[in-house]
């Protein structure tokens, strides 16, 4: 019998390990393809990004744009487009500002 549960117990150690590894392989891949795929958009995003912020609309207050600014960072993120980390920064930057 313990030479049962040794396998048994082995078998739910390999098998994790593998689960980790597989699932940090899975999110290296799937930030390197963010990053690519940013890299590519990155010049159609950029230009319109500092015009709202730099021409008011008519009506439009100042906490409004920077809700919209935080909803727009927000879709980014969920993209994948922005890690965690310049989604904090943008957003640090659009309430600083």
């Amino acid at each position: 019998m313990p030479g049962l549960i040794r396998g048994v117990a082995r078998t739910a150690v390999i098998s994790g390990t593998a689960t980790a590894v597989s699932n940090r392989v899975s999110r290296r891949q799937a930030g390197r393809w963010a990053q690519q795929e940013a890299a590519q958009q990155a010049p159609v995003q950029q230009a319109p990004a500092p015009a709202p912020a730099a021409a008011p609309g008519p009506g439009g207050d100042p906490v409004s744009r920077k809700i919209d600014q935080l909803k727009e960072l927000a879709e980014l993120r969920e993209q994948g487009v922005l890690t965690d980390a310049e989604f904090e920064a943008q957003k640090q930057a659009v309430l600083s500002g």
